[in-house]
């Protein structure tokens, strides 16, 4: 073969390489911040299921922090394919900038929520403060490690579970927000997000007890090694939702948008919503979430709607700059 010929063979591969290339079409997914290993076990899921339903390879890359940390790198311009988040406010700020649909919600099923969870606790292994519900939080001498209401959903539903429990047991609003500030004034230091919460209580050592997403149990006997935490449910929490959603800029500028509606309704599928329950995320499906009882332990849930109107209208009154966790919490 002469040069000449090898020259144009060469060529030829090249161009069929990039082709290929080209053809296998990247997504990100922006997620919040304990899902780490929830996602790299639904992509690998997906890729596979992608692959054999429509013969074409994808790749599923991450991004995770705190939720409203990461709904502001998506503003800022992080490329984010899809959002996956634990708090509706995150994905309303993205909407409201145009980003996402107005009427992202009615895009997928349960209100574009195809999974949910609850907060609880993490003590140290053995219960050595004998914590047991909301009211041994606040007793002297023992420190809670939380999340920052202002910079993750993880917590914000622990703020709201810890206001929220009040009212279902009939106090009132003063007695919730009295419970909230002793509970905060047991807060030695905020967290940026559930995992940094995390590290924070089992790394670095500091705290008696996590309040954190029921899924952060599994996550913790997987990354710490078991029997390093006991989880304690209490007798009464919050549900709440992890919202998805498409951004519309993202998925226009790449042409994904049919990616990104399959991957984020591959959630809903049977393999996806066992995935989630093996990681202790509540599934949707209702068959799926019996399968699992002895993971979802008994509490008694509450709503967001029930005490707080809707998770913006807590937003506004508790987390705006000025508003109830501003009055309640003192800098430490």
């Amino acid at each position: 073969m002469n040069f000449h010929k090898k020259c144009q063979l060469a060529l030829v591969l090249l161009a069929a390489s990039a082709s290929n290339f080209a053809a296998a079409q990247s997504l990100l997914n922006a997620s919040y911040d304990v899902a780490r290993e929830f996602y790299k076990d639904i992509n690998t899921s997906f890729v596979a299921s992608y692959k054999k339903s429509t013969g074409k390879d994808v790749k599923v890359e991450q991004s995770h922090g705190g939720s409203s940390a990461q709904a502001r790198a998506v503003s800022e311009g992080l490329d984010a394919d899809v959002v996956t988040f634990n708090t509706s406010t995150d994905i309303d700020f993205l909407a409201n900038n145009g980003l996402v649909a107005k009427d992202w919600t009615k895009k997928f099923p349960h209100n574009a929520a195809p999974t949910s969870s609850t907060m609880l606790f993490l003590v140290r292994q053995g219960n050595p403060k004998g914590i047991k519900d909301w009211d041994d939080l606040v007793k002297p001498g023992v420190q809670v490690v939380v999340v920052n209401p202002k910079l993750g959903g993880n917590g914000r539903m622990a703020y709201l579970a810890a206001w929220g429990q009040v009212r279902k047991k009939g106090g009132s609003d003063a007695q919730a927000a009295d419970y909230v500030r002793k509970l905060y004034a047991n807060v030695p230091v905020l967290a940026k997000g559930g995992r940094d919460a995390t590290t924070i209580f089992l790394q670095r050592n500091i705290g008696d007890v996590l309040i954190t997403f029921e899924s952060e149990v599994i996550s913790v006997d997987r990354e710490f090694g078991t029997g390093k935490v006991d989880a304690i449910h209490p007798s009464t929490s919050i549900v709440a939702e992890n919202p998805v959603a498409v951004v519309e800029r993202t998925v226009a500028k790449k042409g994904t948008g049919d990616l990104a509606r399959a991957y984020l309704n591959y959630l809903y599928s049977d393999e996806a919503q066992e995935i989630a329950a093996q990681h202790a995320i509540r599934p949707s499906n209702p068959a799926v979430l019996k399968k699992y009882a002895s993971t979802f332990k008994p509490i008694t849930l509450f709503r967001v709607e029930d005490y707080f109107g809707s998770l913006a209208e807590a937003q506004k009154v508790h987390f705006a700059d000025g508003g109830q966790f501003d009055k309640l919490y003192t800098v430490k």
